[in-house]
């Protein structure tokens, strides 16, 4: 029997009620299957943590992850907190120290959910997003100086890397060739960003003549919004830099229905360190503890990171129980206008996995 170590790291706000809800799943999904089971280590790093010793994570924490097969990622973010230092002290860090350097962001209508561009057909809507996750726009390179005085100055850097961009950008073509449409489109700003995305944009010619069966489009990042709206058939693959991808990804899940569905993969390809897995809707401090969390987010994460363990029909089954579990208005939480809570999607999504174990059988 394989067995798969899992850390588990729910950070702040609902992150504390949707990873829990995520590990239940997986529970329940071994259960079924005597093929593999999990063994979870759960890290209570995050504000809290930062309170007591006044750091997001301890200093080693790294090391404590390193030899786990998959992390399982909530949230980072807490009012008391500035943003930076909680963004910075656990995700960033774990994103960067293991070198997760792509991000990947699917998005599509699912069943049963109420997009909000009615002339958008669900067929029309189906993409994944790449985004590069270790460098660019984040890197952190920059700083302040005089502060408090007239002339104070603040400087963030924009770092690119020949070798950071070749990367991102293959892994995006080969994600794009391994889809129905073969269809990539590189975002960029190289009309007023004259350097860094000057060169990604050579780049991205350069290692388009390596994939000469993957057809591919440029647009600038403000056109891109405008294109997400009005023709979002005419997208399929998309890959973005650090900051343009974050921001297109959100408006990518809104599209779709809600960020309470939005999934996310940190990946290390080169499959040297964990890769990370978490859904993208934040801390949502406001509806902490009243048990409205949407947690499909989390169990869509959950099938990326089952794909990536190599348990692909694991993976399918998870992602037919979220759609048969959207498609039922009677479950939908309140971001998808409904009235279900965490623990009613929860108790359903599991209920369909030990109703339906045919879909394994089938495989």
């Amino acid at each position: 029997m394989k067995t798969y170590r899992i850390a588990t790291i729910p950070g702040d706000g609902i992150g504390k009620e949707v990873i829990p809800a995520g590990r239940q799943v997986l529970e329940q999904l071994a259960a079924a299957d005597p093929g593999f089971r999990f063994e979870f280590e759960n890290f209570d790093w995050g504000g809290d943590h930062y309170r007591a010793h006044g750091v997001m994570m301890p200093e080693a924490g790294l090391d404590a992850l390193r030899d786990k097969d998959a992390i399982l990622f909530g949230s980072a973010g807490d009012p008391q907190i500035p943003d930076h230092i909680t963004l910075w002290g656990l995700r960033l860090k774990i994103c960067q120290g293991f070198d997760q350097y792509a991000n990947v962001r699917p998005t599509r209508i699912l069943p049963g959910i109420d997009a909000p561009l009615k002339r958008c057909r669900r067929e029309d809507l189906d993409w994944v997003i790449v985004r590069e996750n270790t460098e660019g726009e984040y890197a952190g390179a920059g700083g302040r100086v005089h502060q408090g005085q007239p002339i104070e100055a603040a400087t963030d850097v924009t770092l690119m890397t020949r070798a950071g961009v070749q990367r991102i950008l293959r892994f995006a073509f080969n994600l794009a060739r391994s889809r129905p449409r073969r269809l990539l489109t590189v975002v960029t700003k190289s009309n007023a960003q004259r350097h860094a995305m000057v060169m990604w944009d050579q780049i991205a010619r350069e290692v388009a003549s390596e994939f000469p069966d993957v057809s591919w489009d440029k647009e600038l990042v403000d056109a891109m919004t405008a294109r997400m709206v009005n023709r979002p058939a005419s997208i399929d693959t998309v890959v973005a830099t650090n900051l343009h991808a974050d921001i297109l990804s959100d408006l990518a899940a809104a599209l779709a229905g809600s960020l309470g569905l939005a999934a996310t993969a940190n990946l290390d390809p080169e499959r040297r360190y964990p890769s990370m897995f978490e859904p993208i809707h934040g801390s949502a401090f406001d509806i902490m503890g009243k048990g409205l969390a949407n947690p499909l987010g989390t169990f869509w994460s959950l099938v990326m990171m089952l794909e990536h363990l190599g348990e692909a029909v694991a993976a399918r089954q998870v992602m037919a129980a979220i759609e048969a579990v959207t498609a039922d208005p009677r479950l939908h939480t309140r971001d998808l206008g409904g009235t279900a809570t965490t623990l009613q999607v929860t108790a359903a999504l599991c209920a369909w996995l030990r109703a339906n174990p045919l879909l394994r059988a089938a495989a």
